[in-house]
């Protein structure tokens, strides 16, 4: 029993010693961290990141440059399933042919069409935009937007306008009915 605990003693001692070893060992690389990190603070060097990209201004004379009549319609009232239709035309007031690459539309209500060949400068061109109410009630606002050589490269146009329901006992009835 007494070498059992004597054991136990001499096992404790030497686990405290390795412990504090480790201890030691631990602080010297935190020190050795502390100081590297104080000495990149000190050298006060950038990190650029890997896939960090330099913008550089836009060369006006590469870009086109809209000048819309209006930006916005507005069709006022309309019946539920009516269909709107307006020409948004513009001139093309930059220094290059303007390029419309894409329009997409906010919603599947909408569809737009557009001068698909490039506008010189000067020139004129057009988005048409449609509208169609099915379906839709109350206040509505469709938005087309435009991709271009252009700065900004975004740019919006806006209908709005609000559609009055369908009555519901104008509909035809649905399904058969009982008599």
């Amino acid at each position: 029993m007494k070498i059992n605990l004597l054991s136990a003693v001499a096992l404790s001692a030497v686990m405290m010693v390795s412990c504090s070893q480790k201890g030691d060992d631990q602080a010297e690389k935190i020190k050795a961290l502390e100081d590297k990190i104080a000495a990149l603070e000190g050298a006060n060097t950038a990190v650029n990141p890997v896939n960090a990209q330099t913008t550089t201004e836009a060369d006006p004379s590469t870009l086109g440059s809209f000048q819309f009549a209006e930006m916005e319609y507005d069709f006022g009232t309309i019946n539920e399933g009516q269909v709107i239709e307006h020409l948004f035309n513009f001139t093309n007031n930059g220094q290059a042919p303007l390029v419309i690459s894409n329009i997409t539309a906010s919603c599947g209500c909408t569809s737009p069409d557009w001068t698909k060949t490039p506008v010189q400068p000067g020139e004129q061109g057009f988005v048409k935009v449609v509208f169609n109410s099915a379906a839709k009630s109350g206040a509505q606002a469709p938005t087309v937007t435009i991709q271009a050589n252009t700065n900004p490269t975004v740019t919006r146009l806006r209908m709005k306008g609000s559609v009055t329901p369908k009555l519901a006992g104008a509909a035809a009835p649905a399904g058969p009915l009982k008599r």
